[in-house]
């Protein structure tokens, strides 16, 4: 199982740069695992695609119903949201360096990810990439 990081799940259902990569990857690892936070951020992330005219009404009726086809197969793995993950990725501010640039969401994907045990995440987020190591975990992006 790997981790991905809601950009990387995004490109599983939308035709983007790097999806081909990305769906090949999540073939080959056969499960993946992302923070439940991940499920909100992916509506939205196929929300805004509809509003901004990248796909139509029918598609997103289509990606919606893939969606949920998955999660009745279990390829994705939610990993759960507890006030421990929200205070340990707040408390994980404190010691990062002033000039990194970390948003919250992506603290919350690194902390889960490593708070459960895994050793990279994958992202094509170039800030979450960036700030990886400050959390002792590997950032990988396999788009070349």
């Amino acid at each position: 199982m790997i981790y991905f990081d809601t950009a990387y799940l995004a490109k599983c259902y939308l035709n983007e740069h790097g999806s081909d990569a990305v769906r090949k990857l999540a073939a080959e690892s056969g499960r993946i695992a992302c923070c439940a936070f991940g499920q909100l951020e992916l509506a939205a992330t196929i929300h805004r695609n509809l509003r901004e005219g990248k796909i139509t009404r029918h598609q997103c009726r289509i990606i919606f119903a893939q969606i949920d086809l998955d999660e009745s197969n279990h390829i994705c793995t939610w990993l759960p949201v507890s006030s421990d993950l929200l205070v340990t990725s707040a408390a994980k501010f404190r010691a990062l360096k002033p000039t990194t640039y970390l948003r919250s969401a992506d603290a919350l994907h690194l902390t889960c990810a490593t708070e459960h045990g895994f050793k990279e995440i994958f992202s094509n987020d170039r800030h979450l990439l960036a700030a990886a190591s400050a959390f002792k975990i590997n950032g990988r992006n396999a788009i070349s």
